[in-house]
């Protein structure tokens, strides 16, 4: 039995999230069908994390133990055949019987998009929060830099998850503009449920002076959830990059 590691990248739009729903579409749903179709056995595929509906992956590794015998340099094009156009996987290579695509991941980024424009564009509809009102992204950075370090992270973050610790550390966090876009980046060893896109959401409220970037480490202090920014909508965020030990490491790495 191969423990097999899948380097995956794909468009969340359509999906409720990676997690399999009882009446939703979901990307380990959609995963799990296509290895049972190309591999011959059913399999459980357990991924880096939980994205929610409409957030997408450039990069996200899952894996699943199987008795496959498919070269490992032809499985990717094997699920791609059973795979919609929207999911598609890069890699897979062998891991570590107690590799864990979640428990094993070091560290992750994020990254959020915001069009900053009073003008849409239907091409970023699902890929980028439309923001019209001007954002400062000096202030955006300011803000960006109180989240880094080790801090309880309760103040930005939703329930509905449950979780031994709100403690996490953010190793950097930073916002730039390109034209009208503006990319948020946020890496951390760890995230709390819609954490980062409340962070966005307190940097676009200091951005327009709704709150002062020196206000924020009182406001993770004080843990009230109601005291920092709005969730920004799904469709601006991306899995960016996840770091690993041994074999997955170096498949993600590419």
């Amino acid at each position: 039995m191969k423990n097999i590691a899948l380097r995956i990248r794909y468009d969340g739009s359509r999906y409720h999230g990676w997690q399999r729903q009882k009446n939703e579409i979901s990307v380990q749903q959609t995963l799990e069908q296509a290895i049972e179709k190309a591999v011959g056995e059913r399999a459980h595929a357990t991924g880096c994390g939980r994205t929610d509906a409409g957030v997408h992956a450039l990069r996200y590794c899952a894996n699943f133990k199987s008795g496959c015998r498919i070269p490992l340099d032809r499985l990717p094009l094997a699920l791609n055949s059973y795979l919609p156009d929207d999911v598609a996987v890069l890699a897979a290579c062998e891991v570590d019987e107690r590799f864990n695509a979640i428990g094993s991941c070091i560290k992750k980024e994020y990254i959020y998009k915001i069009h900053n424009s009073n003008l849409r564009d239907p091409f970023l509809e699902k890929r980028a929060c439309f923001f019209p009102q001007r954002l400062d992204v000096e202030a955006m950075n300011a803000a960006a830099r109180a989240f880094e370090g080790t801090h309880d992270f309760a103040a930005v973050r939703s329930l509905g998850t449950e979780t031994k610790t709100t403690v996490r550390t953010v190793h950097w966090c930073s916002a730039e503009r390109e034209g009208d876009l503006i990319t948020v980046r946020v890496c951390a060893d760890g995230f709390l449920y819609n954490m980062c896109r409340a962070m966005v959401g307190t940097m676009v409220y200091a951005s327009y002076g709704k709150l002062l970037p020196e206000e924020i480490p009182e406001l993770l202090a004080r843990g009230d959830r109601r005291l920092t920014g709005p969730t920004m909508p799904p469709q601006g965020l991306y899995l960016n990059r996840l770091w690993y030990d041994g074999p997955a490491g170096e498949m993600m790495r590419d």
